[in-house]
């Protein structure tokens, strides 16, 4: 494959090289009747790095091409290490746009190997490949499903999207805090809005859709893995617009727009971002905004898969009385699942003697691990593991995901570690997971969900 790559870039250089010469002759062809050319002394020094331009891609391709694709595809991983230094040296904004676009125009690597099968699960009868997902945030806007699909996450989920497009709040919206290994992010939704965003998973829909029927023979059930559209699960996380004054009409509105592209739906109701957002945690709101939300989605014409499932994204800051709250208003509306949890409003050693603390706005990262972990456990516990929990918050390695599977969690996602690692790290943690598994006796992911609440 890398050997017929190569050969390609040869015959289009040597075509454009060709072309070019065509032009440069027919240029000076009235004044050659009268004189000949010279040949000016550049020109030899341009030969000889055509010569030797030619020769490394002959020479590289050659040599690719005896290296099997699991050995070069970790290396196109590992390379990527290399870029890290670069993006830390750039705005955190500008760096985070430059990485949504490089996903979106797929200047990243593709992961080529099948996950290790002890990573395999299935959730909302959905099969996942791994449990690692990329948390809402990176993507707002749905610019880049494919890229970081292809880059072997186990699921990546979009968003937040309001119903009208709104700018959040003002700039800067993100501050590292590197030393720490964490963000401080007051973005406050800022959002391109449904209808662009359904206008992108539409188009990505249909070409998902449309290769993995061309790329694939039928499969069985039994091998089937993914969601709507091909491999990997996608999920749209919803929010509300900051001068909304009907928070679930923003939810709904959301559901009937963008339901018919996801393999599940979130409600945020949990950014410190949003005034009043997290007001809707509370128990009478909660019951009355899923109610509503889950009214409107099954409303709809669905097919034999069924309505996606609806999740509720959570705060870390709450209190044992709310998430008793949360925990009898998931179970008894039959929540399909609850995310655990968004950024928190405190400031945890060692990041609060970090003078960057004092920035409003959400905490992400390193530092977030043990407070998030605490309420994942509970939640576990007060639900008695009935619903589907994502353990979302700190995760940095696959040992971290780990310890989130053990405390409740069925799935994990991440995103700041992801912001500072990049692709490399993906691979990385897919493998120490595994290896924690296999460690401990586990034979699946399943098996370890909840094991340090039993």
């Amino acid at each position: 494959m890398a050997a017929r790559a190569a050969g390609k870039l040869y015959r289009n250089f040597m075509r454009q090289r060709v072309i070019s010469t065509s032009i440069g002759a027919s240029r000076h062809c009235s004044s050659a009747a009268t004189s000949a050319p010279k040949i000016p002394h550049s020109s030899k020094k341009g030969r000889l790095l055509t010569g030797a331009t030619i020769g490394l891609i002959i020479a590289g391709g050659a040599y690719v091409s005896t290296v099997d694709e699991a050995t070069f595809c970790g290396w196109l991983f590992s390379a990527t290490k290399l870029v890290n230094p670069f993006f830390a040296l750039l705005d955190a904004e500008v760096a985070h746009k430059l990485a949504v676009s490089a996903a979106a125009h797929g200047w990243v690597p593709r992961e080529k190997r099948p996950d290790p099968p002890i990573l395999g699960l299935e959730v909302w009868g959905r099969k996942f490949s791994n449990p690692i997902g990329l948390s809402a945030g990176f993507d707002k806007n749905a610019e880049a499903v494919e890229g970081l699909l292809g880059m072997g996450f186990g699921f990546v989920e979009v968003g937040s999207v309001t119903p009208v497009p709104q700018e959040g709040n003002p700039k800067p919206h993100i501050f590292r805090l590197r030393q720490e290994g964490a963000i401080i992010n007051c973005c406050g939704f800022n959002s391109e809005g449904i209808v662009a965003v359904a206008k992108r998973l539409g188009a990505q829909h249909g070409k998902r859709k449309l290769e993995t029927s061309s790329s694939s023979s039928p499969l069985s059930e039994e091998a089937k893995h993914g969601g709507k559209a091909g491999p990997g699960i996608l999920g749209v996380n919803l929010g509300k617009n900051k001068t909304s004054e009907d928070a679930a009409a923003d939810y709904v509105q959301g559901v009937h727009t963008l339901s018919q592209y996801a393999d599940y739906l979130v409600i945020n109701i949990s950014s410190p971002n949003t005034p009043g957002l997290r007001m809707l945690q509370g128990r009478k709101h909660l019951k009355d905004l899923v109610k509503k939300v889950q009214a409107a989605r099954d409303e709809m014409q669905w097919g034999e898969e069924g309505p996606p499932p609806l999740l509720v994204k959570i705060s870390p800051d709450l209190s044992k009385e709310d998430l008793e709250d949360i925990a009898a208003v998931a179970v008894a509306l039959r929540l399909d699942g609850l995310i655990i949890s968004n950024t928190t409003i405190s400031r945890p050693d060692p990041v609060n003697k970090n003078p960057v603390s004092a920035e409003s706005g959400g905490l992400s990262g390193k530092p977030l691990f043990n407070l998030s972990t605490n309420i994942l456990m509970e939640m576990y516990l007060l639900t008695r593991g009935k619903i589907p929990l994502i353990g979302c918050g700190g995760i940095s390695s696959g040992e971290d995901a780990y310890k989130k599977i053990r405390a409740g969690a069925t799935l994990v996602q991440l995103y700041t570690a992801f912001a500072y690692g990049g692709p490399a790290l993906i691979p990385q943690m897919k493998a120490e997971l595994a290896e924690c598994l296999e460690r401990d006796g586990f034979k699946s992911i399943h098996e370890a969900v909840g094991a340090d609440c039993r």
